[in-house]
């Protein structure tokens, strides 16, 4: 029992004080993350708009997320992450809260795509700022708590919006609006640069003839790039297509459905940090990064090889959340290890366009595909792309010196 304390507590030892703070930020704005999980849902049984349909709103905020990562990676080298992160939440919030209030459909995509391009330029600034507040040797760790405020506000907000959802689809909106703002507030009280000496304005070059490696002729991250793509496809028909699955297929009600996306925050939340603990530097971050996206493909094939409902979403819930420990962390770590403060933003920018795109094509894919050819066709081919881009992260961990 000691031992296990002592792990635990040295997990979480050594980490900066501003990146607990904004750790703390981003679990007060994820607390109130409701409105992208149940879109879907709140589209066709509040808004009876079609399958289809609700999967192109879907596809639309992964473009505006894309515009939003490039953005945000740019304004970021330029001006600091601080302002980048401030403004999005602030814009984020106040959109949130006024696209609940539209009922055409029309409007619904144009704020959709606003919303995202504001919400999501969010991210490539938040990545520069773990990555400014934390050492290299506790970077992972440093993401990893980030993560672990993430997914304690997704298990919180996943389970209170699945009971919002059974009453009022609309409060999901003004939850998650609040939430944003007032993590808003806190950054400026915590992390502002006039009150904590730990955070700068924008990244000053040290020399006016210093050459700084663009993201876009880094080979070796640009093959990392595409095959996030691949996989973050497969990883986001858990926030679109899964939802449906268990709606429609195993018959679950909205309550167990937000219980099921909740369990996958606690477990993270339990267990991700100490597992990066024990992994961080023994081996390269793509060799933990591979066994990861098997867990993942493993948890779509269970779909098609367990029948009671329960037990499949639990099982798969489990599956995925093991994969996403050990795949996520060490993704953030590898795209870190290739750049430097100066171009940060552009490397965090791309990340968050990889993740973006995917969200466009999975998001908007994923129910089309269950459409027009069933759910067990879609769960099979979801888990073959997984197991190829495992494949794929091998070869590139084996042959990274050669580009």
């Amino acid at each position: 029992m000691s031992q296990a304390l002592r792990l635990y507590r040295n997990a979480y030892s050594g980490l900066s004080p501003s990146t607990w703070l904004l750790s703390f930020v981003m679990l007060v704005n994820r607390c109130g993350t409701m409105v992208v999980p149940f879109m879907t849902l709140y589209l066709t049984e509040s808004k009876h708009v079609s399958l289809g349909k609700a999967g192109l709103v879907m596809a639309i905020f992964g473009a505006g997320a894309v515009c939003g990562g490039f953005i945000g990676g740019r304004l970021t080298d330029k001006i600091g992450f601080y302002f980048i992160q401030l403004y999005a939440l602030v814009g984020g919030g106040l959109m949130f809260i006024l696209l609940g209030k539209i009922d055409s459909y029309p409007l619904i995509c144009v704020t959709t795509f606003f919303l995202s391009v504001v919400n999501e330029s969010f991210r490539p600034a938040n990545a520069t700022a773990i990555a400014h507040y934390s050492k290299e040797e506790n970077r992972t760790r440093s993401y990893s708590l980030n993560r672990l405020a993430i997914n304690l506000g997704w298990a919180l907000g996943g389970t209170i919006g699945g009971f919002l959802a059974s009453h009022n689809y609309h409060l999901l909106f003004w939850v998650d609006g609040i939430s944003n703002i007032t993590a808003a507030a806190l950054l400026w009280l915590f992390l502002a640069p006039s009150k904590n000496t730990a955070t700068v304005q924008k990244i000053v070059r040290h020399s006016e003839t210093e050459v700084v490696r663009s993201a876009y002729k880094d080979r070796v991250y640009i093959i990392f790039i595409l095959l996030t793509i691949i996989f973050a496809f497969c990883f986001f028909q858990l926030f679109s297509t899964v939802p449906l699955f268990y709606k429609e297929q195993l018959r679950l009600d909205e309550s167990f459905i937000g219980i099921v996306m909740g369990i996958n925050g606690v477990l993270i939340a339990c267990f991700e940090m100490v597992t990066v603990y024990s992994l961080e530097g023994k081996r390269h971050n793509l060799y933990y990064i591979v066994y990861g996206v098997i867990m993942i493909a493993l948890s779509y094939a269970v779909f098609n090889l367990l029948h009671n409902g329960y037990v499949v979403a639990v099982a798969s819930v489990l599956l995925a959340t093991v994969g996403e420990i050990f795949s996520m962390p060490f993704m953030n770590s590898f795209w870190t290890s290739r750049c430097v403060p100066e171009n940060r933003g552009q490397y965090a920018g791309l990340y968050t366009v990889a993740w973006s795109i995917a969200q466009i094509a999975g998001m908007g894919a994923g129910p089309w595909l269950a459409q027009q050819f069933g759910f067990a066709v879609l769960w099979w081919c979801i888990a073959g792309l997984c197991l190829f881009a495992a494949v794929a992260f091998k070869w590139l961990s084996l042959n990274e010196d050669i580009f």
